[in-house]
């Protein structure tokens, strides 16, 4: 390393990535097991889907203490008091917003988990770039010489069988043609083995990664929105006192308490893995690694510590050290070639020759700056970093988020059962009390009756009561009466006074024979008037008494 260059920035394992390290890792037996990060082992996966049953198991847990109590409330109709149902509905409106900051956690973190694997894809993408770079730059050597120095070497060749007269110098070309040749698959072979190593892809994971995160967040920013719409709903029926606001939250609450404990199954089992995975990364990729070179070669590119260790400086060495042999060669067989053919001839083939090597030492040069480790340790620690902090960082945040609003949900459904309840809804008019206080208690229903008739016009005006006693002079001794007659009496009336008319008609007025019937009609309208009066009292169901005791009967003399 040079004198006042900086190192290359190092990965830095998180404190998160420690303690989801230090969870349990037990299989079916509860035996710990190896808690590296392999997620081709069927045991490591065994463990993983254990620690996510846990709160799966509060879930189903949650659910059942949830049907206890509900079984317990459906039936009790006792009323409360208002000050008790106010108070549900002040710690309804508080839970609500303490489940609308959760689901917010929720939702900040889901932003950083994407945040942190668009980043990790953008690295992987220019990491895989360099690799398709490498690979690119060996193939092109490969194809130089293996095809256009091959052929010129060949057409080479073919001239030098032509008939020549020293044969010395025609062995010691050929000697120099091997030499070439030998020195040719020198770098090929070289080049091979740089590339073997680097014969990896990450185009289909990069592709993978991007098709799940692709319906991951939206789905996720989905389903945590519809769990602060449906606290929306219940701040909105506490505001309003609204019994079917309440109901339908404690329907769909059901439903927001177990997506929030899958979502916290899921997170706990992915936290657990990428905590292990953070913890060494570059361990996990030297042991995916094809092969031991591979695993030098991923180890070199993770930590680039020393330059020294590049497992690929004595394959470059060798393979331009042949490139510059070729040249020699190449030098030594043309001015052989020249004792023995005309120049003229062999000039094109040498020029294209000496062409091809130089090209090719120039590919070896660039190639060397694509190995070194720096531009692919700076991706990989930036990949490194976004996935094991900022991505970490946001699925435990939903991790967190996710078991708070599923306590927070069943606590709601609880207290929201208990409150709508108790809740009767409004009635739109006002109740009436059949009792009339005014009233004796067996006619309270035919006064109300009565009343509604009198306003609605259906009685005729009832005429004072006259006493008899005052010589001719008919005067008022008492009100009216306040509850008029029913409409059977003021018939009944009108048609006895309107029979004693007629039969006055009949016998001729008010004569003396007249005056004794007059009488005898007046004691039998007495008569009558108090039988009626009995029958209005008693004789008739469903009806009431309304003549005062102190009524006087009419006259015939009150028709004139």
């Amino acid at each position: 390393m040079a004198v006042g260059q900086q190192p290359p920035e190092q990965y830095t394992v998180p404190q998160l990535a420690r303690i989801f390290h230090q969870f349990p890792h037990v299989n079916v037996s509860m035996h710990k097991i190896n808690n590296t990060f392999n997620p081709t082992s069927p045991v490591y996966g065994e463990s993983l889907g254990i620690l996510g049953s846990v709160p799966a198991a509060l879930l189903i847990l949650t659910l059942l203490v949830l049907l206890v109590y509900l079984v317990t409330r459906c039936c009790d109709r006792k009323p409360r008091h208002r000050r008790s149902i106010a108070l549900l509905k002040c710690c309804l409106a508080i839970l609500a917003i303490l489940c609308c900051c959760a689901v917010a956690v929720g939702l900040y973190g889901n932003d950083d988990v994407h945040n942190g694997l668009v980043q990790l894809i953008a690295a992987a993408k220019n990491i895989d770039g360099s690799i398709m770079a490498v690979r690119n730059q060996t193939d092109t050597i490969n194809q130089t010489l293996t095809r256009k120095v091959s052929e010129d070497l060949l057409a080479l060749k073919d001239l030098l069988d032509a008939p020549v007269t020293n044969k010395t110098i025609l062995g010691m070309a050929y000697h120099v043609y091997d030499l070439i040749k030998f020195n040719e698959s020198i770098v090929v072979n070289r080049t091979n083995d740089i590339r073997r190593p680097l014969g990896i892809s990450l185009a289909p994971a990069i592709e993978l990664v991007e098709k799940i995160e692709l319906y991951r967040w939206p789905v996720t920013m989905a389903v945590l929105s519809a769990l602060l719409i449906l606290c929306v709903v219940l701040l909105v029926g506490v505001a309003r006192h609204s019994r079917c606001a309440l109901i339908t939250f404690s329907v769909f609450g059901l439903f927001a308490v177990i997506t929030s404990w899958l979502m916290a199954s899921i997170y706990l089992a992915g936290s657990v893995a990428l905590g292990d995975l953070c913890v060494a990364p570059d361990e996990y990729i030297s042991r995916a690694a094809p092969s031991p070179l591979a695993a030098e070669v991923f180890s070199y590119y993770t930590h680039c510590e020393n330059a020294r260790t590049n497992p690929f400086t004595q394959k470059l060495l060798i393979a331009k050290q042949s490139v510059d042999n070729m040249r020699r060669n190449l030098e030594d067989m043309k001015r052989l070639a020249f004792m023995l053919i005309n120049p003229q001839q062999l000039q094109p083939r040498f020029s294209s020759l000496l062409n091809d090597i130089i090209f090719v030492d120039n590919k070896l040069t660039s190639l060397t700056t694509f190995l070194d480790c720096k531009p692919l340790h700076k991706q990989y620690v930036h990949a490194a970093k976004s996935l094991c902090h900022f991505g970490l960082f946001g699925l435990t945040l939903m991790l967190l988020a996710s078991v708070a609003s599923g306590f927070l949900f069943t606590v709601l459904v609880w207290v929201d059962s208990h409150t709508w309840i108790y809740i009767r809804k409004r009635n739109d008019y006002h109740q009436v009390n059949e009792q009339d206080p005014y009233l004796p208690p067996s006619a309270a229903s035919q006064a109300i009756a009565a009343r509604t008739l009198r306003g609605q016009g259906s009685y005729p005006p009832t005429a004072p009561p006259l006493n008899p006693n005052a010589h001719g002079n008919h005067t008022i001794k008492q009100p009216l009466l306040l509850t008029p007659p029913p409409p059977s009496y003021a018939t009944a009336v009108t048609a006895r006074a309107r029979q004693m008319h007629e039969s006055m008609s009949k016998g001729g007025g008010l004569n003396g024979s007249g005056i004794g019937d007059h009488k005898s009609s007046q004691h039998n309208q007495q008569t009558s008037g108090r039988a009626d009066h009995r029958a209005g009292l008693g004789d008739q169901p469903g009806q009431y008494a309304t003549l005062s005791k102190q009524c006087k009967t009419l006259e015939s003399s009150d028709f004139y």
